[in-house]
């Protein structure tokens, strides 16, 4: 894949000597009026880790990533995102955080207007710097790379949902980030485009060096991804460590999320 290359995501960042950890919630706290969406959550993601977020329906897992995105604040507690404290950061600072940590949303996001190779290249023209040879090549690159090369002319309205988040991860891919937060990436997908995702992911993950985090109900997802896992339960953390830590953590509400998400895999 020419002229793609994805920077070193440990490197030149001029904040890191300060604080290790490419993103870490330190003690944060979210509300709705009456809803607590997160209590006191504290949890880090570490350079070229990757955290799964578990929990049920509701637990504030989406709204963890909104608040690594600056998309909301929290009500206290610190937020540090590539090796910054983003939590008072003004719109202007954050958009420079936004170019280093991207976002693969559930439904995609993408233009329906455009074609998927022109859902690609759009970021990238967004620069102004890039020949269209260049980008072309580049968008050539990504397409291959996450397996939809010969979609490049179809629109996103001709794709089944699982190839319209690939599309989604090669245009977040585009402007070469530090990081990547994916948001229930395997929802609504077939198990075997759930199992393609996951392989791309984790692809990705090994070939490119990213930190990624990813909130998802999936535990097949997880097992082959985590490095750590957080598991919210009303808003609070119930358990941070390894996938094989948390299958043998004693809490009761881990191991009824655990059986029935086996009794859920083989039914």
């Amino acid at each position: 894949m020419s002229n793609f290359v994805i920077a070193d995501p440990t490197a030149g960042n001029r904040a890191a000597d300060q604080n290790p950890c490419y993103i870490e919630f330190k003690n944060v706290s979210k509300a709705f009026g009456d809803n607590h969406v997160l209590r006191n959550v504290s949890f880090e993601v570490n350079p070229a880790e990757t955290v799964c977020i578990l929990g049920r329906s509701g637990v504030g897992k989406s709204v963890a990533l909104q608040n690594i995105m600056g998309f909301l604040k929290p009500d206290s507690g610190r937020v540090i995102v590539a090796h910054e404290d983003i939590t008072d950061y003004p719109e202007e600072e954050l958009e420079r955080i936004r170019k280093k940590v991207t976002m693969v949303f559930q439904s995609g996001a993408l233009f329906d207007s455009l074609t998927v190779g022109e859902n690609v290249a759009f970021p990238l023209r967004e620069r102004n710097d890039l020949s269209e040879e260049q980008i072309l090549q580049i968008v050539s690159g990504l397409l291959e790379m996450v397996g939809v090369k010969d979609m490049a002319e179809q629109f996103p309205a001709e794709l089944s949902t699982g190839m319209k988040r690939s599309v989604a991860i090669a245009r977040a891919l585009a402007l070469q980030p530090d990081c990547v937060l994916y948001d229930e990436p395997t929802t609504m997908v077939d198990p075997l485009m759930a199992q393609l995702l996951g392989d791309l992911m984790k692809r990705l993950k090994l070939q490119l060096h990213l930190t990624s985090v990813v909130v998802t109900h999936d535990m097949r997802l997880a097992k082959k991804l985590a490095d750590r896992v957080v598991f919210l339960y009303e808003g609070r953390v119930l358990f941070f460590g390894t996938y094989p830590d948390l299958e043998k953590c004693d809490e009761p509400i881990v191991q009824e999320f655990l059986t029935l998400d086996e009794l859920n895999l083989g039914a």
